[in-house]
């Protein structure tokens, strides 16, 4: 049996640990482990892509969604949620005001709205990559047929995240109602992949009910999967949801696993999110030291900000995108950092 540093260097190594050493680590980790994996993170990350800390701009542009999760503050059986829609116009307006600051990469993110047909999306993407054709653009809408996907990726989207959330049955059953399934959430993250996008997937650290053995498998899928972005971020209850009074997920958990999937997947896109920013005023920081090299600052109107509200307390819904940027300019210079403003693409994408 080998001890924890011996297993993050036989990670770093190999690139893969077999389920028993996952839960090892997850169960037994100390800081200094964390400490230990942290700084071995940070050298391959800067090895691959320097110092550099993309960062992309996310158009939050409808809380509508038709699934009901249980985590989840835009489920559809919030009654207490203000909804909003934004126009293709607006859309389209975010995308501009965040190129003239310099945006290269726009997130185009909602809840499941099927408001906005597949034609909408389309239109709404091919302008974007029309008028600023050394943009790329990512969509986060959830689940769509394989049909669909075709048509997005057509019309020129390059990237597509979707949250696996977990990648154990049992668990994601006790996470959404029985109309959704696992299953065709993975099916979707390999149609995405077929399909030629840079794919995100991802979980949350310390979503009700997940234990070690669930990240272990989370971890044994992301390997197989290999995906080119990972999304990991502790949970963070939501008042009115049925999990309000869950506890928010493990701070320290999470800077650990963004280490382990550094070194696991080295070239992979690592977002220090939001939610871990909220969890801790050094949260982002921390994540970058950890291994990540993605920030995602806001570029919504300011006005619907606050009706996006996934868990509670999200920060940084009332700063303009010119003073996120200058924020976030100002954090990763402090910690040896720089921010880039390219598309950012993942490095096999790139030779």
């Amino acid at each position: 049996m080998y001890d924890n540093i011996h297993l993050i260097d036989l990670l770093r190594n190999e690139n893969a640990l077999e389920k028993e050493q996952w839960i090892q680590l997850f169960d037994t980790f100390t800081d200094e482990d964390r400490l230990y994996a942290a700084g071995r993170a940070r050298a391959v990350c800067d090895s691959i892509y320097g110092k550099d800390i993309y960062i992309r701009g996310i158009v939050e542009f409808s809380n509508h969604c038709k699934n009901d999760c249980y985590y989840c503050g835009i489920r559809c059986s919030n009654k207490k949620l203000s909804l909003y829609r934004l126009t293709e116009d607006e859309i389209f307006e975010c995308c501009k005001e965040g190129y003239e600051a310099g945006f290269h990469t726009f997130v185009l993110q909602s809840g499941e709205d099927l408001s906005y047909s597949c034609a909408d999306i389309c239109r709404i993407v091919s302008r974007i990559k029309e008028t600023y054709p050394d943009c790329a653009v990512t969509l986060s809408i959830g689940e769509k047929s394989h049909e669909e996907y075709s048509e997005y990726r057509r019309a020129g989207a390059d990237r597509y995240l979707l949250r696996h959330e977990t990648a154990d049955e049992e668990h994601y059953r006790k996470l959404h109602p029985l109309r959704m399934s696992c299953k065709n959430r993975i099916r979707c993250l390999y149609d995405l992949k077929e399909l030629g996008y840079q794919v995100g997937c991802g979980i949350m650290v310390g979503s009700p009910y997940q234990d070690s053995s669930c990240i272990a498998k989370d971890m044994l899928f992301m390997r197989e999967f290999e995906p080119e972005m990972i999304g990991i971020g502790p949970f963070l209850p939501h008042s009115d949801t049925p999990f309000a009074d869950m506890p928010r997920g493990s701070y320290t958990l999470t800077l650990f696993l963004l280490s382990l999937c550094r070194l696991m997947l080295p070239q992979v896109l690592l977002p220090a999110t939001t939610a871990l920013g909220t969890i801790h005023p050094m949260g982002r920081e921390e994540g970058v030291k950890a291994g990540a090299n993605v920030i995602m600052p806001n570029l919504s109107p300011t006005a619907v900000r606050k009706k996006y509200m996934l868990y509670d307390n999200k920060i940084c819904t009332e700063d303009s995108y010119s003073q996120c940027k200058t924020c976030l300019n100002r954090r990763m210079t402090a910690i040896g950092y720089n921010v880039t403003t390219g598309r950012g693409d993942h490095i096999s994408r790139t030779i």
